[in-house]
């Protein structure tokens, strides 16, 4: 048994059947943290996910990869979430649910690998290649109230809604595919991005029919 990288929660206690140098390695090149959220997890359960992303992750990459994986408890169900940062600017995200915290993990896993092979060869040629430094355009970014606190302060200007939170983001230059491949990976229902070709503001969304929507405002051009 080794004890190794410490996490925020405690230290990741793993068992395993292969020498110390095997496992070192492994985990120099996946640097893991495993969470729970009103659940304790055990070792076994740690090492179940470590092993099943070492063997889905291993397959594209083989240079330092960080993943953090959360599992919660809602009611009767468990939520697993993992996100995977595998190259400059991607990530990954996936999740699964189920009645036990071994299940809703291996759904994650399996909603993972499979948009890691719907982009491999590209996914393995922007790592080899460290990735091609994006522009990115400096923004700020607001979480706006919703139902009952949509209705604006006193001390708010008229329309104004009430603004939870502020911070600052990152939109990338990309081309359109490279835009649907990020917003994939990332399992987000949209994303802004400058496109490449002209340099003006568009957006991709997943439609209700599961395709992509995308929107290029006319007129919207950096020339």
């Amino acid at each position: 048994m080794v004890r190794a990288f410490e996490d925020s929660e405690s230290v990741r206690t793993v068992n395993h059947r292969c020498n110390p140098a095997e496992f070192l390695e492994k985990y120099r090149r996946m640097q893991l943290s495993v969470k729970g959220k009103q659940l304790n997890i055990g070792d076994a359960l740690r090492t179940h996910v470590s092993d099943s992303l070492s063997r889905i992750l291993g397959k594209y990459f083989g240079d330092a990869i960080e993943v953090d994986v959360t599992l919660s408890r809602d009611g009767h169900m468990y939520r697993a979430v993992v996100a995977a940062h595998v190259g400059r600017g991607i990530q990954v995200q996936a999740q699964g649910e189920a009645d036990q915290p071994y299940p809703a993990f291996d759904t994650a896993a399996e909603h993972l690998a499979k948009r890691l092979r719907r982009y491999k060869g590209r996914l393995r040629n922007h790592h080899k290649r460290g990735g091609p430094t994006v522009e990115t355009l400096l923004a700020r970014q607001y979480i706006l109230a919703a139902g009952d606190d949509l209705e604006p302060a006193e001390d708010e200007a008229e329309g104004q809604p009430a603004v939870v939170a502020e911070m600052t983001t990152e939109i990338p230059s990309l081309t359109v595919s490279e835009a649907v491949m990020r917003m994939d990976l990332a399992d987000q229902p949209a994303l802004m991005f400058r496109n490449s070709s002209h340099s003006g503001l568009n957006m991709i969304y997943r439609r209700s029919d599961g395709n992509i929507g995308w929107i290029d405002p006319r007129g919207n051009r950096g020339e």
